[in-house]
């Protein structure tokens, strides 16, 4: 009977960070952001190695573009989870966008982190459709006399295109826009958009047509057709 009761009387302390972790992830998933955000910090005090909670507060700083944070949070992620393909993405995601906002020296030293956190991504799980996204952004975004590439930039590209048509031939159109051939990124967006027929297709052929080929008519004409 005193073990009952003991039982009864600690019930509570065992199911309060499951209601906490419920409440929190609840309101993660409304988007309601900073008071999740404290949640998660409560339970993190009484269970600093959850890494449920460590990966929502570092997608939670990432919505907050707090790079830095995010860092943090998805680095003690990936002790916790040594061989999950997805936590290397994003800890590679924040480290690259951390880089943006450092000078060049520091973002030239992250640089070498954030390629390989893409790769390992791939080598653990070789159907990754967004560390091969972050790849082709690396090699696009790098100087040339820094390993900077077009053409392992195109190789990603078509390793996507034989995941996803879809996103091999946005990826293309995406490297095509970056060096300005407009005329072929529209090429690559069309077959996107066919294949797609999403929001982020007509969206990534819209804004090409209306900022960069300057073509008012085709954008409205594409709107009209995505909208009826």
């Amino acid at each position: 009977m005193k073990q009952l009761t003991a039982l009864f009387l600690f019930l509570p302390f065992l199911l309060w960070p499951q209601s906490n972790m419920e409440k929190g992830e609840k309101l993660f998933q409304a988007k309601k952001y900073e008071e999740a955000q404290i949640v998660f910090e409560e339970i993190l005090k009484s269970k600093p190695s959850d890494a449920k909670v460590i990966e929502y507060l570092g997608d939670i700083a990432s919505h907050n573009k707090s790079w830095q944070k995010a860092v943090d949070y998805y680095k003690k992620l990936k002790k916790l989870k040594p061989s999950e393909a997805n936590v290397y993405f994003k800890y590679g995601g924040a480290l690259g966008m951390r880089a943006s906002e450092v000078n060049k020296i520091k973002a030239l030293g992250l640089a070498s982190e954030v390629k390989e956190s893409f790769e390992k991504a791939i080598e653990l799980n070789p159907k990754h459709i967004q560390a091969r996204w972050g790849l082709i952004e690396y090699y696009l975004h790098l100087p040339g006399i820094l390993g900077g590439s077009e053409s392992k930039a195109v190789s990603y590209s078509n390793e996507l295109l034989k995941l996803s048509l879809v996103d091999g031939y946005l990826s293309r159109g995406r490297i095509e826009e970056y060096f300005d051939r407009y005329t072929e990124a529209e090429k690559y967006y069309i077959k996107a958009n066919e294949i797609g027929k999403s929001k982020t297709t007509f969206q990534k052929l819209y804004n090409l047509y209306l900022n960069k080929l300057k073509d008012a008519k085709k954008a409205h004409e594409l709107k009209q057709k995505f909208e009826s």
